[in-house]
């Protein structure tokens, strides 16, 4: 680490005074770098993808803070050095949410919902979690959502054994029961990955999206992510709907699209998920 410390801080410009490792998630090593300039947090990753991995997260930060809807830490610097890659953003501190930041969260949130494209996806592919996620572009949402979804995750769970052929719907089922719930769902700028884990509120009370795995889908795919796990309360609901009020088969979308992250941690985590995997797919399927 002092080496990579020595290569930082001639890029930067800047001593180094010290750093200290933090919790960075399931996927990658995190650190909070403190120099004489200001402080940075600090990604590494041993992973071969890892480099094109941070250029992604790179990309959807900036594509999320350039909408002026909501605030995402600034990247620094994304680069390999030696056997690893490195994603270098501003750090920022952080404080417990108050009920008022979660409700700016979700008034924040529904405005970057509010920005559309006339096609579904994005200009490049993206990865959710570690995991590839494919964003070709198309002009139906039941066609990208079965495609670029569930079925790149049906296809990576069959390999692994996960799931068994006879469990996996059809292309043309899946998309009949999408276009059945979901049909008037507008390609909306997504954060995609939306979990209590991809959110903080600075100590100015201020929202922040980090981590995200962004492309235009539909609204609720968010909100969805955001009750698969719970650390939401009703206060950022009740402002997120104020703006954005739910759509006819609410509780139905919102089903289906836990289905894909399901399959994500599925896929990344083995067996615990299967339960909650297959009750969906039996329920709609």
């Amino acid at each position: 680490m002092k080496v990579f410390l020595n290569f930082l801080s001639e890029k930067l410009q800047t001593s180094i005074l010290n750093y200290s490792s933090v919790s960075g998630g399931d996927i990658s090593q995190a650190y909070v770098i403190h120099s004489e300039k200001q402080d940075y947090f600090l990604k590494t990753n041993t992973n071969t993808e890892a480099f094109l991995m941070f250029k992604k997260e790179k990309i959807g930060l900036t594509e999320l803070a350039n909408t002026q809807t909501i605030k995402t830490p600034k990247p620094i610097d994304c680069g390999k050095f030696e056997q690893f890659a490195y994603l270098l953003m501003e750090y920022i501190p952080t404080k417990q949410p108050s009920h008022n930041d979660f409700e700016k969260l979700g008034t924040q949130l529904a405005k970057l919902h509010s920005i559309i494209s006339n096609k579904y996806g994005y200009a490049t592919d993206n990865y959710i979690g570690s995991l590839p996620q494919p964003n070709k572009k198309h002009n139906h949402w039941a066609t990208f959502y079965t495609t670029q979804r569930l079925y790149t995750q049906f296809d990576l769970a069959l390999e692994k054994n996960l799931l068994k052929p006879d469990e996996v719907p059809t292309k043309e089922h899946l998309i009949n029961i999408i276009n059945t719930f979901c049909k008037k769902a507008q390609p909306t700028l997504l954060h995609g990955d939306l979990w209590s884990g991809n959110f903080l509120i600075s100590t100015g009370g201020e929202p922040y999206l980090i981590d995200p795995a962004i492309y235009y889908g539909h609204n609720e795919v968010d909100i969805a992510m955001t009750q698969l796990f719970g650390g939401f309360p009703p206060s950022f609901y009740k402002a997120y709907h104020a703006i954005l009020p739910k759509s006819e088969n609410y509780k139905d979308c919102i089903q289906l699209y836990q289905l894909y992250y399901l399959l994500v941690h599925l896929n990344l985590f083995g067996n615990s998920y299967y339960p909650s995997v297959k009750s969906i797919l039996k329920n709609y399927f």
